[in-house]
């Protein structure tokens, strides 16, 4: 952990490690193990996510937990930023658009073609268990990576984006 970091905030940390892997894993109660009485989840650009215990424990199971991403995906830290009541990470997510999936591209089937976005994950944190979580990302990217928006006339730009955040030269 960081030297840097209060106790608390290693606290948090711990536990948005804890809420991910379960995620990642596809152990459902564990997730929301981590998760407040009354949690909501936000993927902003897809508009998908739940409010409430079992309106989040429903999107989790159907659509992300176990689902959360094709088999080569890979994630990479770019920032970290912990207060006493929130976590902000940004990363870079890749990965080949070998499955469909419902919680970032609801209704569109594996096209085949590789993707590497940036993401912006905002977890709040009450009484040491994750009260929300709001992702953001560049859907228009995406789409264009995936071969479903034309560019032309737009200002749309596709893998390099997410490149430029991991190194700015």
């Amino acid at each position: 952990m960081n030297e840097n970091l209060t106790a608390n905030q290693q606290a948090i940390v711990s536990l948005f490690e804890k809420h991910v892997n379960a995620e990642l894993a596809g152990d459902l109660d564990t997730t929301m193990l981590t998760m407040t009485d009354n949690p909501h989840l936000h993927n902003i650009p897809s508009m998908t996510g739940g409010v409430g215990k079992e309106g989040v424990r429903a999107f989790y199971r159907d659509h992300l937990v176990g689902k959360f991403f094709p088999p080569d995906m890979q994630m990479q830290r770019v920032s970290l930023t912990v207060s006493d009541t929130q976590l902000v990470e940004e990363l870079v997510i890749s990965f080949t658009h070998t499955v469909v999936i419902e919680w970032m591209l609801p209704n569109v089937e594996p096209t085949g073609r590789k993707v590497e976005i940036a993401f912006v994950v905002i977890v709040g944190v009450k009484d040491g268990k994750v009260s929300h979580e709001h992702i953001y990302w560049d859907q228009a990217s995406v789409l264009f990576q995936l071969g479903l928006l034309d560019p032309k006339g737009l200002p749309i730009v596709g893998a390099e984006s997410a490149r430029k955040v991991l190194n700015p030269k």
